[in-house]
């Protein structure tokens, strides 16, 4: 009897095992896995070919860097909007195809780049050598602009339908994501950046290719049998076509037109369905600006956006300075795998701090940790090592000064390098917990047939203020200006997190107006 209850056991549990692999949750974990690696992967490399490409200099970079960010801050309503308004199934797969061929091409010329380098340099008196670098930047930005849809249709839709709303299992869930993509954030750099080192960048383009190739052909698959397994995703509320009526009015004056004079009626449908398209752009960035300010959560948004206006993070620019204060691009990565250890302990302080203070005061203690983190970042700009010259903010500079920025050599002290990055790394706990309360507020708050392009506006916001530091960047683009723009960022994020206690102390005064609780239990309950 007993040991029919063990192998009674342990089917069952086996059974659930296999349930949970075939399951919707297991399937988007798996596919948001390839997903963000892909994506770590090719957002650690890009920033090191373009630092190779253009010499020791962060021009390049935040060429890049502005290109991006102005393309989602001008398309992000429209990119939400076309998310709203398309089932489910095909948006993520156009998005899942035209991200990764992007990055697959991308490579290909960079390899190109990087094998011919010098005989490129040689044509048009160099001129091929900037159209190359526009082609690397057209397809690195319409890649990323593929990503921002698959995100909003993913982790902003998606996860919400499969959860059923229930803000438990939404918390946890969008932990788990975040897990992912912090452990992601410490393998994939750290393979790229060995194949790089140990290889070539060439070697690298061809790893990030592969990748790319493959990982297409399973996310495609699991998602398709999301879809397929969850009925709840084929079900999108309709969306108000405003120009419906307009289109329609058009298209019967041509269809009636045809009849008396084909070309004539022809012309008039061109320009009726160009106008229409013109005002359908206009309302919708229009409209989808205005929808995300009416949301109660429009503060708590905008304190997350002005976190973006930083060099403080391991994105291109702070790579690339890191670079050239004689950082390898292997050390690089392994600095990379350890802020994402923390933030991964963002994320399990985010579920613990939930369930035991509620969702906003998660959100007010993980603006604290996070501020308090950046003041080594801070101390770290006047310390030794650090390579700050406010000399060089003058519009003269001397021949002796131009040929020390043509080559930065290795610093005489790292003890400023080790505390930028030791406030950078550690961060990452208040910061991604902080992350993750902003994104849970807004899944929770927006109408369902919103979510897209609110949340396309949150990430024209987040872009937005992204833009202002890569123009900071192209200010001042030499190593000796960085202690500047980390002065700058710190001011920034603490604005951020000063709309987000303004948001907090709003809704403790709505709340005791409407309920006349306990500040406490209302902020828990919130």
């Amino acid at each position: 009897m007993k040991c029919e209850l063990i192998l009674f056991s342990y089917t069952s549990s086996q059974g659930s095992a296999l349930i949970y692999l075939k399951g919707p949750k297991f399937l988007i974990y798996v596919s948001g896995a390839l997903s963000m690696w892909g994506d770590r992967m090719w957002h650690f490399a890009i920033s090191v070919f373009l630092i190779e490409l253009y010499g020791r200099n962060l021009l390049l970079t935040a060429v890049f860097g502005l290109v991006v960010a102005g393309s989602v801050l001008l398309l992000g309503a429209l990119i939400g909007d076309w998310v709203d308004r398309n089932p489910r199934n095909k948006v993520a797969h156009a998005s899942l195809f035209i991200q990764n061929i992007s990055v697959t091409v991308c490579s290909i010329v960079l390899m190109l780049v990087f094998s011919y380098k010098h005989w490129i340099e040689q044509i048009w008196d160099g001129w091929l050598t900037v159209v190359c670098y526009t082609v690397v930047i057209i397809l690195a930005d319409v890649a990323n602009l593929a990503s921002t849809a698959l995100t909003i249709a993913i982790q902003r839709d998606w996860i919400v339908v499969i959860t059923g709303y229930n803000r438990g299992h939404l918390a946890g869930m969008n932990a788990t994501m975040r897990r992912i993509d912090q452990v992601t954030n410490i393998l994939a750099p750290l393979a790229v950046g060995q194949v790089m080192t140990l290889a070539s960048n060439v070697v690298g383009c061809g790893f990030i290719l592969g990748w790319n190739l493959v990982s297409l052909i399973v996310e495609f698959f699991f998602l398709s049998r999301v879809y397929r397994i969850v009925p709840a995703l084929s079900v999108k509320p309709p969306v108000v076509e405003e120009d419906q009526a307009y289109l329609q009015r058009v298209e019967r004056r041509g269809s009636a037109g045809m009849q008396r004079l084909f070309t004539t009626s022809l012309f008039i449908l061109i320009l009726g369905k160009i106008h229409a398209l013109k005002s359908h752009h206009n309302c919708t960035c229009k409209d989808g600006w205005r929808a995300y300010y009416r949301q109660p959560v429009f503060l708590a948004g905008m304190g997350l956006a002005f976190l973006y206006t930083t060099v403080l993070g391991f994105d291109c620019i702070t790579t690339g300075y890191a670079y050239t204060q004689g950082i390898s691009g292997s050390l690089l990565s392994l600095l990379m795998g350890v802020s994402a250890i923390t933030g991964l302990m963002g994320t399990v302080m985010f579920t613990r701090l939930r369930k035991t203070y509620g969702l906003v005061n998660t959100g007010i203690i993980s603006s604290c940790l996070h501020l308090g983190c950046l003041l080594l970042c801070v101390s770290s700009v006047f310390a030794p090592g650090s390579p700050m010259d406010l000399s060089l903010l003058m519009p003269y500079i001397t021949s002796n000064s131009s040929s020390e920025l043509g080559g930065m050599a290795a610093p005489e002290s790292y003890i400023s390098i080790i505390l930028l990055f030791l406030g950078v790394i550690t961060a990452r706990i208040g910061l991604w917990s902080f992350d993750l309360t902003v994104t849970q507020l807004l899944q929770e708050n927006i109408c369902e047939s919103e979510r897209g392009v609110v949340n396309g506006v949150q990430s024209s916001m987040n872009y937005l203020m992204d833009l202002l530091h890569f123009i900071m960047v192209i200010s001042a683009p030499q190593p000796q200006h960085f202690g500047i723009l980390v002065i700058i960022s710190v001011l920034f994020i603490t604005t951020g997190h000063t709309m987000y206690f303004m948001y907090a102390k709003c809704l403790l005064l709505w709340c005791k107006h409407k309920y006349k609780q306990d500040e406490t239990v209302l902020l828990q309950v919130a």
